[in-house]
């Protein structure tokens, strides 16, 4: 064996982890370190290193891949102490860290960083690998710090030019021009409702009906995100509504893997500008807060089995939330561009401040910075008043052709669409200094358009973390990268009467989790000047986002 690999193994012991599924495609991964040896899938034809491990090469595109060892040894790109008890048996706080093989920095593994304080972990801190058995065939890669290295920190990658991937437009005829926004519509929101998502589905999709003056014999296409979804994030799909509301449509879509929740009104979009409908509607329910009730009283029984899909590569380090995937990147962040939790902090307490003239928002109490800083850790650097608010309610919208507008009613139009990939389809190996997917569909935007962000008088920006919106708003140019702060002003910024508007209605931190659609909804009311709350004067434009991480999408929107 070569010196610089180190043969440790802890023995198996049932540690609470839930452990990973192996697919045909990462068995090898997961039984490799059998004998204490880090191996990584890596191209023979041109020894490109690949993670996870792949079909093809994606630098030379070739088929003959195979595990190669590495030396074991890595520096941490971000991490997050987890301080939430997501596990039963397996107690915070710990470590959840993305780390970068010395290999190849673009290769990086989630895991667990062992065997020292979790408040001596830093951006660059060097590690060595170790394994813990799980199982007859399972391996964890865990990594330690490296005693090697003395203290000295390792360099971080630097991030990649997302935008060399921009795509020009594919014609001067935009499909946003031949559609508009004509009416919107919301269930009742709030938490622990008890009330069947169906019934939540059916108030929002009348209510956007009503709202456009049309009937439910006008409707000729449906779409949604994600369709038929477990644990509490949809009220069965397609196929539920129609089953109810027997519109016989033209056209359907639903599906997870669309440009952020919001992807299926660009769907909507689509169909109707190719003239395969001519009013679409659109909607999202989530019931995840009565979902949860019902678990924690029994009445719902959870599945169990081996972690698969996205959960292969987290579930088993405690990694359960998205609070732990996103965390690291702020970590990357808050090193990389200097600062600390308060522009994170301002986020949230601007949203406070907007709900409680919302009536519609589930939580409404003003918060404070002393309050922003004094609640509960979840995972650093986010606490309790940088995650959204799991809640049930349903959002319905309304995309027509722009000639089929009722008289009467007045339409949102749609300026452009970001929905292009420019990062990697992932959570750990693309993008580390910005929520991932929120910088490439921001430059395809403004592609599609000759508005600039100085146009833009409000702004709806997903927000299931205070570090999303903040991502967002860099990467829509509103300020440049790592100048957020100084943007946000200590919430003066961000204001109603701010130089950018953020959320005026409380966002999904303050007025409740709806995926995207709740955002658009806000948007599409600001323009008409209907909102329920703050009411920004006289808005022209506004940009909505969606999705809280992979993929993602953006939507500009005008009044005129």
């Amino acid at each position: 064996m070569d010196q610089n690999h180190r043969s440790i193994t802890v023995q198996s012991v049932d540690t609470g982890r839930p452990l990973p599924q192996p697919t045909l495609s990462s068995a090898s991964f997961w039984a490799s370190g059998e004998d204490g040896i880090l191996r990584i899938a890596q191209c023979r034809s041109c020894e490109q290193w690949i993670h996870p491990q792949s079909v093809v090469c994606p630098k030379c595109r070739g088929r003959d891949i195979g595990m190669a060892a590495t030396s074991g040894k890595a520096v941490v790109i971000g991490f997050t102490v987890n301080v939430q008890q997501w596990l039963p048996k397996f107690p915070p706080p710990y470590v959840v860290a993305v780390v970068a093989i010395d290999e190849d920095p673009s290769v990086r593994l989630t895991t667990n960083i062992v065997n020292c304080d979790p408040a001596d972990v830093r951006i660059g801190t060097k590690v060595r690998i170790l394994f813990e058995q799980a199982d007859d065939d399972i391996w964890l890669p865990l990594f330690e710090p490296d005693p090697d290295a003395q203290g000295e920190l390792g360099e971080l990658p630097e991030p990649d030019d997302y935008k060399r991937h921009l795509r020009p437009m594919v014609s001067a005829n935009k499909f946003e021009d031949k559609v508009a926004i004509t009416g919107v519509g919301q269930s009742q929101v709030g938490r622990r409702l008890m009330v069947d998502p169906l019934s939540l589905t059916v108030d929002a999709c009348l209510e956007a009906i009503a709202d456009a003056g049309l009937t439910i014999d006008d409707i000729d296409g449906l779409s949604t995100y994600p369709g038929a979804s477990a644990g509490g994030m949809s009220e069965g799909g397609i196929m539920a509504l129609e089953d109810v509301l027997h519109i016989h449509p033209t056209w359907v879509n639903g599906g997870g893997d669309l440009p952020g929740q919001n992807g299926s009104i660009i769907a909507a979009m689509l169909a109707v500008a190719s003239g395969l409908c001519k009013h679409v509607l659109c909607f999202r329910t989530v019931w995840e807060s009565s979902h949860s009730a019902l678990q924690r009283e029994g009445r719902w029984q959870a599945g169990s089995g081996r972690a698969i899909g996205m959960f292969e590569e987290r579930a088993p380090y405690g990694a359960m939330s998205a609070a732990n995937w996103i965390a690291c990147q702020a970590s990357q962040y808050l090193h990389r561009y200097g600062g600390d939790r308060e522009a994170l902090g301002w986020i949230a307490v601007n949203s406070r401040t907007n709900a409680a003239a919302n009536p519609e928002a589930v939580y409404r109490d003003p918060i404070t910075m002393d309050d922003y800083l004094s609640a509960r850790m979840v995972s650093t650097p986010f606490g309790l008043y940088d995650c959204d608010v799991p809640s049930d309610g349903a959002v319905a919208v309304i995309v027509s052709a722009v000639d089929a507008v009722v008289p009467g009613h007045r339409p949102v139009f749609v300026e452009a669409v970001g929905t292009q990939i420019m990062e990697r389809l992932s959570w750990d190996q693309g993008t580390m200094s910005h929520l991932p997917q929120s910088l490439g569909p921001s430059a395809h935007l403004w592609s599609r358009t000759d508005l600039t962000p100085a146009d833009v008088d409000v702004a709806l920006l997903y927000d299931g973390f205070t570090f999303n919106a903040l991502s967002w708003l860099e990467g829509l140019g509103f300020c440049e990268f790592g100048g957020a702060r100084e943007f946000i002003d200590e919430g003066r910024g961000i204001a109603v009467d701010g130089r950018l508007p953020l959320n005026p209605h409380g966002g999904q931190l303050s007025a409740g989790r709806t995926h995207g659609y709740g955002l658009f909804r806000e948007a599409v009311l600001q323009l008409r000047d209907e909102a329920p709350g703050n009411q920004v004067s006289n808005p022209k434009v506004a940009v909505v986002t969606a999705g809280g991480g992979v993929p993602s999408g953006a939507i500009l929107l005008r009044n005129s």
